[in-house]
């Protein structure tokens, strides 16, 4: 059992919520939320913003918090196979209260359907509140170009 080694990023400003599914191998040696060099996810929130691509996780972290983004994992702990979702058993959801007692999330995005997936399992009949999937910007979703994440994805500006 592996547990989920990254807090949360949140402020009392926060007014979206972007959950993953859990760390990769490469998110958790980093130890920030899409670590792997080739996750789109810095490209396209940062294309969404019009913002220069943070680097450092102090860029990241500063780059979510400016733009009242929450980010976290639907999954606190689980047995999995190096980063595969499908190798994934033995969930424990994370306890999203954290942060929605403390902030004003207006929506709860996922990113990719595998969150999604687990999402709608798990945290929804515990929250009371629908999550919209997004396409997953993993670069096992070679079936989506960054074009065509950046168009989906701008939808977590319209809130903010």
């Amino acid at each position: 059992m592996i547990v989920h080694p990254i807090p949360p990023v949140y402020d009392e400003n926060s007014k979206v919520l972007i959950l993953g599914s859990f760390p990769s191998v490469k998110s958790r040696e980093a130890q920030f939320f899409y670590g792997h060099p080739q996750n789109r996810f810095w490209k396209v929130v940062a294309s969404v913003f019009e913002d220069e691509l943070p680097e450092t996780i102090q860029e990241k972290r500063e780059f979510l918090i400016s733009h009242n983004i929450a980010v976290w994992d639907v999954i606190h702990s689980c047995d999995i196979t190096g980063s595969s979702d499908a190798s994934i058993k033995n969930v424990v959801p994370n306890d999203l209260s954290i942060i929605l007692n403390t902030t004003n999330i207006r929506n709860i995005y996922v990113n990719g359907k595998t969150a999604y997936k687990y999402y709608e399992k798990y945290t929804k009949k515990l929250i009371n509140r629908e999550a919209i999937c997004l396409p997953s910007t993993s670069p096992a979703n070679a079936a989506w170009n960054l074009e065509r994440l950046k168009s989906e994805w701008k939808v977590i500006k319209e809130v903010i």
